[in-house]
């Protein structure tokens, strides 16, 4: 896997990049998410810049992953977590994790996968829950009827 600079937009982009891949493959509602909810801009890349960062995480996940008998492509959780630390400042994990769950749960299913990133940040980093609830990101669902 390519190294980042600490803190680095392109380290965060890589964080979402993992994200949109947790699943397996990335789908139609997370691409509408990552636009909707302003993603690539909110962890500081342009978009061309956050297209190659996607495209070299998949390059390099095609070189490193592990192959699933089903042919999905999977990365240890060490190796996540040697990726994860390249992001060191509590704001920008906490900016890092918002995007996550952005993105997995723009399917409204999450997967195992997915879960199991979103813990494994929360834990590396030491972030309750709690603290990365943003009610400042607009809320594309219906309203529960009273």
């Amino acid at each position: 896997m390519r190294h980042y600079t600490t803190n680095s937009p392109e380290a965060m982009g890589r964080a979402v990049a993992i994200a949109l891949m947790a699943d397996g493959a990335i789908d139609s509602g997370e691409l509408i998410t990552l636009e909707r909810q302003d993603i690539v801009n909110r962890i500081g890349l342009e978009a061309d810049l956050f297209s190659k960062v996607l495209s070299d995480y998949c390059e390099d996940l095609l070189i490193s992953a592990h192959r699933l008998p089903n042919g999905q492509l999977e990365l240890d959780s060490h190796t996540i977590g040697l990726l994860l630390d390249e992001i060191r400042d509590p704001v920008l994990q906490k900016k890092v994790v918002r995007a996550m769950l952005d993105i997995v749960n723009a399917d409204r299913r999450l997967t195992g996968g997915e879960a199991g990133l979103v813990a494994q940040a929360l834990r590396l980093w030491d972030i309750e829950l709690y603290e990365v609830r943003d009610t400042s990101i607009p809320c594309h669902r219906q309203p529960l009827a009273a």
